[in-house]
């Protein structure tokens, strides 16, 4: 199957407002007391303090980004990156919601913002400025969420009226740069699949009378990764695959009561996981 028919090109793209800003004369204030040079220190300034009506805003997108990074593979340096088809239409329809969502707040925060600005000046006292606060209109044009679908390019299909020797080193390049794309694409995977055994085998580690606390992630992150790396394995790496079903069994049967409780459970999990760590060419 062609790669191009296993994936597409997605780009997100969320701003959201600072909302902070450098004051210089406090600044200065604070290097003069201390004696220092004049860009020994800046001190930034939260124009809503006391509020978390925008911070929310902003963990939201946060929480939004991540997904998109959870759910897609590096492609290019920065904006697009690539997105299984098996994935598709849970991306589509998650970021749907994620976007009505953050629609929702922005309102909220547009609809709070003249009260917010009027409370400014008891809430920052000598560090109120008006100026450091735009017309609503302008503060709308802050914020935003914007996504992309693209092909996925799978060769170089250039129609110029160039020599044919200089279009075949175009198609040429093209080519290279994909495959070189491709493959750092699918290195994310088996970086994950790493990561989430590492963890494991150091959080599994005895380390005497230390007492550790194991909580419900040590045993449903491995089983969600495996339940993803189905659809993000686009290249069918029998390897990946041989990989995440070795996790995908070490899981089968585990609790967390058990692992919390019983040092002889834990070790035999650690084992399981350390016999993939070293099966595997990480």
């Amino acid at each position: 199957m062609s790669i191009s028919s296993s994936a597409v090109l997605v780009e997100l793209n969320i701003s959201v407002w600072p909302a902070s800003k450098i004051d210089r004369e406090i600044t200065e204030q604070v290097n003069s007391n201390a004696m220092a040079v004049r860009d020994a220190s800046q001190t930034k300034k939260n124009l809503f303090a006391g509020t978390g009506i925008r911070k929310d805003i902003e963990k939201f997108a946060s929480r939004v980004r991540l997904y998109h990074n959870q759910h897609t593979l590096p492609w290019a340096d920065k904006g697009e990156r690539m997105l299984p088809t098996a994935l598709f239409m849970e991306y589509k329809q998650t970021m749907n919601a994620y976007e009505q969502q953050f629609d929702m707040m922005c309102n909220n925060f547009f609809c709070e913002y003249p009260r917010l600005v009027a409370e400014a000046p008891t809430n920052l006292g000598a560090m109120y400025k008006a100026s450091d606060y735009p017309e609503l209109d302008e503060v709308k044009q802050k914020f935003g969420f914007k996504r992309s679908v693209n092909p996925l390019p799978e060769s170089g299909d250039f129609r110029l009226d160039i020599p044919t020797q200089d279009l075949e080193d175009m198609r040429s390049e093209f080519e290279s740069k994909f495959t070189e794309r491709l493959a750092d694409a699918m290195r994310a995977p088996w970086e994950r699949l790493h990561k989430v055994l590492a963890d494991m085998s150091e959080k599994l580690k005895d380390n005497g009378d230390e007492k550790k606390r194991y909580h419900d992630s040590l045993i449903s992150n491995p089983l969600e990764l495996c339940e993803l790396l189905t659809k993000l394995n686009v290249t069918n790496d029998p390897k990946l695959e041989e990989a995440r079903k070795s996790l995908e069994r070490t899981m089968l049967g585990v609790s967390i009561e058990a692992i919390k409780e019983d040092s002889h459970e834990r070790e035999q999990l650690k084992n399981k996981v350390d016999e993939i760590l070293g099966k595997f060419n990480w």
